[in-house]
């Protein structure tokens, strides 16, 4: 009865948690299900020793992520997972229902700071030039024209998947080179584009999407051959057999690689945080080692001293 009891205490307080995240920080329902997901299987660890969520130590926090390890779970998932516990309790100190974040001494998996990887620039270049060609042709379809202004705002804005997606036609503004983006929790955020991405997209809107609009009012920018918005996967299959070949590319690198070449010519952390949406400038700090390792390899190639020596027999 005990064990019962505990379980159900644990299931109504993962329920409350969905609520808040749902109803207080406004995330969308994927991201919601996902954080309940991780907290139910912290939950299913805790009980393994008949204990309760709000009663959580140090020492269970550890050792779930051990257990995640030992079976063979990326480290980035772990990490995802930590987030996930330490945005829990963090809620649960606010409610006052604990006194103690068991999750606050724990430390991250080394690889939450692998580098992101991104596209050397002539990479892109070749690939926007390419899908370029085609919508620029007499013959272009709606497709052709589509594909590429996709591809010219994932790389432009450093958009994710999900925001190409639920663009609506009323959040371009190309008069003033921009577009309103939703992202994570439905916050906006205004993106600047430049030339390429303007005329991709006054391109799709006066010659491509008009002919995939299949009857009726349809506010999604990007349409299928149906006339129905684009899904994540289509975008993410659309991208990998535009990619060059031998590379394997898929929107996200497209959004590291927008950040990685502002860096690298200049750009501050905090605009480089503002274009890409990030709520943390921590998250956007991983292109300063980025933009670091080719400064290394800048300096090996151009600097006097900074050559290996050639050993000559």
């Amino acid at each position: 009865m005990q064990a019962a009891g505990q379980t159900s205490g644990n299931v109504q307080m993962v329920r409350e948690y969905g609520v808040y995240l749902r109803v207080e920080k406004g995330l969308r329902p994927a991201s919601c299900e996902s954080y309940q997901r991780d907290l139910e299987q912290f939950a299913e660890h805790v009980e393994g020793r008949d204990g309760l969520l709000v009663g959580a130590t140090q020492a269970d926090v550890s050792g779930f992520m051990e257990g995640l390890r030992g079976h063979g779970v990326e480290s980035r998932s772990i990490a995802r997972k930590l987030s996930c516990l330490r945005g829990f309790y963090r809620w649960l100190l606010m409610d006052k229902r604990i006194q103690h974040d068991p999750t606050v001494n724990v430390e991250t998996p080394a690889s939450w700071k692998i580098l992101p990887k991104s596209l050397a620039e002539g990479e892109v270049g070749e690939m926007l030039e390419r899908t370029g060609v085609a919508a620029r042709a007499a013959d272009a379809d709606g497709l052709a024209l589509r594909d590429h202004a996709i591809l010219e705002l994932l790389y432009a804005g450093g958009l994710r998947v999900g925001e190409i997606c639920a663009l609506r036609v009323e959040d371009l503004h190309l008069d003033m080179a921009r577009a309103q983006v939703r992202g994570k929790g439905d916050k906006e955020r205004i993106v600047p584009l430049g030339r390429s991405a303007v005329e991709a997209l006054e391109r799709y809107l006066a010659m491509g999407r008009p002919g995939l609009v299949r009857g009726g009012v349809q506010r999604a920018l990007f349409l299928s051959v149906r006339g129905n918005p684009l899904t994540r996967q289509w975008v993410w299959e659309m991208v990998r057999s535009a990619a060059p070949l031998g590379n394997k590319v898929s929107p996200h690198k497209l959004r590291h690689s927008c950040a990685t070449h502002m860096v690298e010519h200049g750009a501050d952390l905090r605009s480089v945080q503002t274009l890409l949406g990030h709520a943390d400038i921590a998250t956007t700090q991983v292109y300063t080692h980025v933009a670091l390792g080719r400064l290394k390899q800048v300096h090996r190639e151009h600097h006097p001293r900074g050559k290996r020596r050639v050993v000559t027999s």
